[in-house]
C-alpha cells in the first residue's frame, strides 16, 4: 500500500470502534492488504472512502477483520467433558440457577450448544446464556438462527431431530424454544464493560488472534467476571500462559477455574 497503515489503524478505530492495534499487526494487515487489492486500491484512503459509502464493502470488510468461523460442538471432545465433568461441578457448585457468557460468539452455534446440552440438566425454560459479539450482523443471523448442513456436522444427532427444522436440503433452523433460551447482545471485549457473576464463561478460538497484551487484558477482565470458583472455558489452539498472575487455575484440559 503507498499510504500509511498506522493512520488506517486509527480511522477504522474511529469509524468502527475497532482497535486493530489489539490483533497481530503482521497477520492482520497481510489479510487487509489481500482485501484492499481485492477490490483494486492501491491506498487505504481510497478503500476508506468506499467502506464509508458502499454497505457491501463495510459489511465485508467487517466479518474479514471479525473473522467469524463458528459450528456447532466445535471440538466434540471438549463438549463431552463439559456434559460429563464441568456442567455436573456447576451444577453442585452454584446450583441450577447458572449465569453463563459465550463471549465472541459469532453466529450462534456455541451458544445454541450450550443450551441443547444444558437441557440434559435443566428444563429450557430455566435456562439463559448471554451471547455477545463485536459484529452486529452476525448476532442478527444467529437471532434468525439458519444454519448451512456443514456447521452441523459435530452436531449429535438427537439435537439435530429434537430442535431443528429442516428448510430445505441443505439449510435448517434452530428451534424457537432454544432460541428463547440466549439474549443476544453487541459488545467489544476491548472497551466494552463486561457483565458481573458469571458461573460459567466460554470463549473459544478468538483470542488466538489477539497481541499478547490485549490478551492479558481481557483475561484479567474474563477473571473478574467470574464468580469465585466459575470457570473460562478457551479454545483447543489456546493455553494461558501465565495463569496463577492472571489469578486463574487449571482445572481440566480447555477449563481454567478463578482461584
Amino acid at each position: 500500500m503507498q499510504d500509511n497503515y498506522e493512520v488506517f489503524k486509527q480511522v477504522i478505530l474511529s469509524f468502527t470502534g475497532i482497535d486493530l492495534n489489539s490483533y497481530k499487526e503482521r497477520q492482520m494487515k497481510r489479510r487487509i492488504d489481500a482485501l484492499i487489492t481485492k477490490h483494486g486500491f492501491d491506498t487505504y484512503a481510497g478503500y476508506v472512502t468506499k467502506l464509508k459509502t458502499d454497505k457491501a464493502a463495510y459489511d465485508e470488510f467487517m466479518d474479514y477483520i471479525t473473522i467469524n468461523v463458528s459450528e456447532f460442538f466445535r471440538n466434540p471432545d471438549q463438549w463431552q467433558l463439559l456434559e460429563k465433568d464441568v456442567f455436573p461441578y456447576l451444577m453442585n457448585h452454584f446450583h441450577s440457577n447458572l449465569r453463563i457468557w459465550s463471549a465472541a460468539c459469532s453466529t450462534g452455534d456455541e451458544p445454541y450448544s450450550l443450551v441443547m446440552l444444558l437441557s440434559k440438566f435443566l428444563p429450557l425454560n430455566k435456562i439463559k446464556i448471554l451471547a455477545t459479539d463485536i459484529d452486529k450482523r452476525v448476532l442478527e443471523k444467529a437471532s434468525i438462527g439458519l444454519y448451512h448442513e456443514k456447521s452441523l456436522k459435530s452436531l449429535p444427532a438427537e439435537y439435530l431431530d429434537k430442535y431443528f427444522n429442516k428448510i430445505n436440503d441443505r439449510t435448517y433452523q434452530i428451534s424457537d424454544a432454544v432460541k428463547s433460551c440466549v439474549e443476544f447482545k453487541q459488545h467489544n471485549l476491548l472497551k466494552d464493560r463486561y457483565p458481573s457473576e458469571c458461573d460459567l464463561i466460554v470463549c473459544r478460538n478468538v483470542l488466538i488472534y489477539f497481541t499478547d497484551e490485549a490478551k492479558n487484558t481481557i483475561y484479567t477482565n474474563f477473571n473478574a467476571a467470574l464468580k469465585k470458583d466459575g470457570l473460562l472455558f478457551v479454545g483447543s489452539t489456546e493455553q494461558i500462559i501465565q495463569a496463577q498472575q492472571l489469578g486463574f487455575k487449571n482445572y481440566k484440559s480447555f477449563f481454567y477455574q478463578k482461584a
